[in-house]
């Protein structure tokens, strides 16, 4: 793995193909061995042509939904509960 040149505060970013990776810090006051759902801390991001459509199909299998669409710096974006219960986050841009 490459350590991309840039990386926010907290955290190191690597660029792996096709999709960046990217390990940070707890967030302060956070403590990850008392959290009831596994991967706080643990940001996965894929990007999507349609995030819209894509939650549309994910809400309707049943899928949970942990943040609604909405429109952030990475263009139109929602948040799903991953069969692990891993947060996923889609976005367009």
């Amino acid at each position: 793995m490459r350590r991309a040149p840039v990386s926010p505060p907290g955290a190191v970013v690597f660029a792996t193909e096709p999709v960046p990776f990217a390990v940070r810090e707890p967030l302060p006051g956070v403590d990850l061995d008392a959290v009831e759902r596994p991967g706080l801390g643990v940001a996965l991001w894929f990007r999507t042509t349609d995030a819209q459509a894509l939650h549309d199909r994910l809400h309707a299998a049943g899928t949970p939904i942990v943040k609604a669409p909405s429109d952030g710096p990475f263009g139109r974006m929602f948040t799903f509960a991953g069969p692990g219960g891993y947060a996923i986050t889609a976005h367009e841009d």
